[in-house]
């Protein structure tokens, strides 16, 4: 990994990048003419660059989840205020159904979001500890979920929303930057792996274990020797593993100061892990390796997955806190909880869906121009 100064000669800034967001940062296209980089300007060895810059990437996506925890605490102030202050109909909004559902979710996630921030970060505290997935779901989620809350928050603001902070202080309003909260915010399902990297990711180290043991035995090329033994090594495993997943778990021990409800969750959090592992086991074997062509499955799986981290994640924060000092922390999680559930339902239905072969076929007819009549009309540039 190189570092270089700016004076260098041969180094020249040709562009400098403007986005939608975020701009405070300098971005540009840079070009390198026979630049010379002295010896003590190597970071670490030669040829240790790429391993370096990946060695980032999980400090690199811990911010995200951080920063989606924060800006959906803003948010929760700004809506706070403006759901009480705001009458239509004769009410707060705040108190009408539509947007009081919108305020809920809101609190629930940023408890959800904060939970996720900290216990990956504290796994990031443990020396030596190979955090990976849990930095890509934690990013994955916080990016996504964060994305939908201020959504919800520039809508619950209506007009005002849409409007920039300078714009409202001129006219003596209370100058909220939902707008460029909204733009600022964008960015994060692309920096640091963008949300469908992720998903890739997180499928791929979920299957880590099978394609040793599976993928092993149809590998092309390999003698009857080898073969035989990859499959006795895959017997040997599955033996073991595959009936795990179908026997009831009892080990809740350290449980019982839990309320009803969250030992509910922690049930059914432990029963769909397994589920989880054997319908992800069956699609392996059913697809092999024409699964990773299967994105919309394998998004079913991760969206499964990153759910149940974030439950358990939740469940261990609230175990945590002070009820007491607290108030309403129960609700915001049970509520967290039980809308992750019946999304994780939809997931596990979605499995079955074949809507997927027809997705295929418009896609192809849109790369082809088949639909190139629906643009007649636009003023193309």
């Amino acid at each position: 990994s190189l570092c270089y100064e700016t004076n260098s000669p041969g180094f020249e800034i040709v562009h400098r990048c403007s986005f939608l967001g975020i701009r405070g940062i300098a971005n540009g296209l840079l070009k390198f003419t026979n630049v010379k980089v002295p010896k003590e300007n190597i970071i670490g060895h030669p040829g240790e660059g790429l391993k370096i810059a990946l060695v980032t990437l999980n400090t690199g996506r811990l911010t995200i989840p951080a920063i989606s925890a924060g800006v959906g605490k803003l948010c929760m102030h700004y809506c706070r205020d403006w759901a009480n202050e705001r009458v239509q109909w004769g009410l707060p909004i705040g108190k009408h159904q539509a947007v009081g559902k919108r305020l809920s979710e809101l609190t629930a996630n940023t408890f959800a979001m904060d939970s996720i921030a900290s216990l990956t970060a504290s796994f990031a505290d443990q020396e030596n500890k190979d955090i990976r997935l849990e930095a890509a779901m934690a990013k994955y989620f916080g990016s996504e979920v964060s994305w939908k809350i201020i959504d919800d928050t520039l809508q619950t603001r209506g007009g005002r929303g849409f409007e920039t902070a300078a714009s409202l202080k001129a006219r003596g309003e209370t100058p909220m930057p939902i707008e460029r909260i909204f733009r600022d915010l964008r960015i994060n399902r692309i920096i640091e792996g963008t949300s469908d990297i992720m998903r890739l990711f997180i499928a791929r180290e979920a299957m880590d274990v099978h394609v040793r043991h599976l993928m092993g035995m149809t590998k092309p090329g390999l003698s009857f020797i080898d073969r035989l033994k990859s499959v006795l090594s895959a017997i040997r495993f599955y033996a073991v593993w595959y009936p795990k997943l179908w026997l009831p778990t009892f080990q809740f021990w350290g449980t019982r100061h839990l309320s009803r409800q969250n030992k509910s969750h922690l049930k059914f959090i432990s029963r769909t892990t397994r589920k989880l592992a054997r319908r992800l086991f069956h699609t392996m074997a059913r697809y092999q390796q024409k699964l990773e062509k299967e994105q919309l499955i394998l998004g079913h799986f991760v969206d499964i997955g990153t759910l149940l981290f974030a439950m358990s994640a939740s469940l261990s924060k609230a175990d945590i806190l002070d009820k007491k000092e607290h108030p309403g922390l129960q609700d915001a999680v049970h509520l967290f909880c039980k809308q992750s559930r019946q999304e994780i339902k939809n997931h596990f239905m979605e499995l079955h869906s074949h809507h997927r072969q027809l997705t295929n076929k418009v896609n192809h007819q849109f790369l082809d121009g088949t639909y190139e009549w629906m643009t007649e009309g636009i003023i193309k540039t």
